[in-house]
């Protein structure tokens, strides 16, 4: 898939971001989580919540009210107050886009929905290579919704930058193939080995689509963008370097020329650390379920890294997160920058006065 010529005023004519964009007036390139991405001292700590703009929030759940997911997205002036509100209550350090996924699919015209109780749900799986030719592809165009949605946060956000996010080629292709949330992710994996034509077909049908969604959100104002590998930690070493990496790198070549910071995250990815970092960013988030030393240690000391707050700790007493959020701190201080985050993202039942208390806490202890 060929990108579109961008939209006026959105890039310049060699391809980086226009002077209006706020990294390159003035407005976030200094802000704490783009100097910690960039591997620079951040005047305080920086901290940001996965899912942070969800289902935690009681003025999320009334403005959700009687609106399907998907239509929240879809709806500039609703994405744009859903992404603010977490911002307001909590003070963190950024806004994560709410978005989904799937939004590229749906956009492109694909048949999808979220089915509540179960996720993303496809109309018709994608299993063959003729299933794969017909797929439609996602235009230019197709994206000004979350263009427009992302002009308006930014317009409000003032010196606090927006993250944009995509799902990884692999977590979007491991959707299709099963056509529904799965365990195991048996199909694609098969598919892979069984046919690797087809796979290779669809995860780079997958790459396009998810690096236009990334572009259309920094060109339109986010200051960084996440690469969400929810999927990912299913995979081998081998099978991730060989048949998703390069799908991953791909999506990312849509966006590389714009200068924004990249960051790639997946859940359960502790042995694929140093590949994931290898596709090509600037910042490699870490789930919970690895000590930051540690995973600063596999990657050489070489990149910022982001994380790794247990979220089934927000519900212990408070000394013991207390504790806990400190022990990530300084296992993040071993790196060349560290960004707060949780280690997967904010569970509904999390009391909201809980993640504010946290992020008091992590603003409290200066930066070393």
């Amino acid at each position: 898939m060929t990108p579109s010529p961008a939209v006026p005023h959105a890039v310049s004519n060699d391809g980086a971001l226009a002077a209006g964009h706020p990294l390159m007036d003035g407005r976030t390139a200094d802000s704490p989580l783009i100097t910690a991405y960039r591997g620079g001292k951040p005047s305080r700590r920086p901290v940001w919540f996965m899912r942070q703009a969800g289902r935690s929030l009681p003025e999320y759940l009334k403005i959700r009210e009687g609106v399907a997911m998907l239509d929240s997205c879809l709806r500039p002036e609703l994405a744009s107050e859903i992404t603010l509100q977490p911002v307001r209550r909590h003070d963190v350090d950024a806004a994560i886009f709410f978005s989904d996924i799937v939004i590229p699919l749906k956009l492109a015209g694909v048949g999808v929905d979220i089915v509540p109780g179960v996720g993303p749900v496809l109309e018709k799986p994608v299993r063959t290579a003729a299933d794969v030719a017909a797929l439609p592809q996602l235009t230019w165009e197709a994206l000004e919704p979350i263009r427009e949605a992302v002009r308006l946060t930014v317009a409000e956000l003032g010196k606090t930058p927006l993250i944009g996010f995509a799902g990884a080629p692999f977590t979007l292709a491991a959707y299709m193939v099963e056509g529904k949330p799965s365990r195991d992710h048996l199909g694609p994996r098969t598919m892979m080995h069984a046919d690797p034509d087809t796979w290779t077909a669809l995860a780079n049908w997958a790459a396009d689509a998810s690096g236009l969604f990334l572009r259309a959100q920094l060109e339109a104002g986010a200051s960084a963008g996440q690469l969400f590998d929810s999927w990912a930690g299913s995979l081998g070493l081998a099978d991730y370097t060989k048949y998703v990496a390069p799908a991953s790198a791909r999506a990312l070549d849509h966006v590389r020329h714009l200068g924004a910071p990249l960051v790639h995250f997946g859940t359960g990815t502790s042995e694929l650390l140093v590949a994931m970092r290898d596709v090509g960013v600037d910042v490699v988030g870490v789930d919970y379920r690895l000590p930051l030393d540690e995973a600063n240690r596999r990657l050489g000391g070489t990149v910022p890294l982001q994380g790794n707050i247990d979220p089934a700790l927000l519900s212990a007493p408070w000394e013991v997160l207390e504790t806990h959020v400190r022990e990530v701190i300084a296992a993040g201080s071993t790196a060349p920058g560290h960004v707060l985050n949780l280690g997967h993202g904010v569970p509904p039942e999390t009391d909201p006065a809980v993640l504010t208390r946290v992020v008091e806490l992590i603003h409290s202890i200066s930066p070393e």
